[in-house]
């Protein structure tokens, strides 16, 4: 599958494209990597956001999970910029509990794009997966300028 990674002020990021769709944003540095047209917008794109001049993607996404999943998935691309929910909240809109929407949140293939730091706990942060797990999480609402940590 095609690949391309970069750095980014979250350590290395990879990101990999099949049938001219984002499938993943992983982070660490893969070997090798080709420079597609969706893969060189994604990294545009990104490099925008880490500047703060992007607040939407605007790219072509394949979420490959359960229908509840995606039903979570969904949910969180639909969380403005700089704002936050908490797992309850998403789950009393799906009828489902917490636990089984931070466990989607979890299994997020594209985190950043699909804002999965934008979920928290009701009595706090909750968990992150990706980079270096809380403080990840904490810089990226720090980014886009959440007012859960003013």
């Amino acid at each position: 599958m095609p690949h391309l990674s970069l750095f980014s002020p979250v350590g290395e990021l990879t990101i990999i494209e099949e049938d001219d769709a984002l499938v993943a944003l992983e982070w660490g540095r893969a070997p090798g990597g080709t420079e597609t047209k969706l893969l060189k917008e994604t990294k545009k794109q990104l490099d925008a956001y880490f500047t703060r001049k992007l607040k939407s993607f605007k790219l072509p996404l394949a979420l490959k999970g359960s229908q509840f999943q995606n039903a979570v998935w969904d949910r969180m691309n639909r969380i403005p910029y700089g704002e936050t929910v908490t797992y309850g909240m998403v789950a009393r809109e799906l009828e489902s509990g917490p636990r089984a929407v931070g466990m989607a949140c979890g299994t997020n293939p594209i985190p950043i794009i699909v804002p999965c730091h934008r979920i928290l706990g009701s009595n706090g942060l909750g968990g992150y997966s990706g980079g270096t797990g809380l403080d990840t999480k904490r810089h990226l609402l720090r980014l886009e300028g959440s007012d859960y940590l003013l």
